[in-house]
């Protein structure tokens, strides 16, 4: 596997790995997906561009030969705070260990480039399954919430009001 910076070239498929392992029916092949909490999708081609034309951010893919098998959003906070977000796997590749492999490529990303000495991450309260996987792999819950964007059609439609994200971080 390698892991290289995503392109403007790269969105199309990019997009299309992102929508597979989040939402609908063939998010439920893995384990990560979002399908009972939120329809609608998961980002957008614009979101992804902006992603990829900023200075403060990054989306790292993870090839196998010339096929994205995942990514991980990265973000400059201010010095010594990353941010990591959007962690996909497709979905038929799921509990084979990439996801392990795109946090530790992460981690030393964000330590290189930003010199960050730790990283935080937002993860759906209810997602309980998906907190455990993050807190094995040494990210702690801060104690923070911070509210869902209700009402934003351009992060989902979900399924219930009392969605929220708990915020974990993790010194690295």
């Amino acid at each position: 596997m390698n892991f290289d910076r995503a392109e403007t070239s790269d969105i199309p498929a990019l997009h299309a790995l992102v929508e597979r392992a989040y939402r609908g029916e063939s998010a439920r092949r893995g384990w990560t997906h979002e399908a009972d909490l939120l329809d609608g999708q998961r980002t957008d081609v614009e979101a992804l561009r902006e992603i990829i034309a900023s200075d403060d951010q990054v989306i790292l893919l993870a090839r196998d030969g010339n096929a994205i098998s995942g990514c991980v959003q990265l973000s400059h906070i201010r010095e010594g705070l990353a941010y990591l977000g959007l962690l996909t796997v497709d979905p038929a590749l799921q509990a084979a260990g990439l996801g392990k492999q795109l946090l530790v490529a992460s981690e030393q990303f964000v330590r290189e480039q930003w010199q960050a000495g730790a990283i935080e991450m937002t993860v759906i309260r209810q997602r309980e399954d998906l907190i455990a996987y993050y807190e094995r792999r040494g990210y702690a819950r801060t104690g923070e919430h911070r509210p869902f964007p209700h009402g934003n059609p351009r992060f989902g439609l979900p399924k219930t009001s009392a969605l929220e994200f708990a915020v974990l971080r993790k010194p690295i």
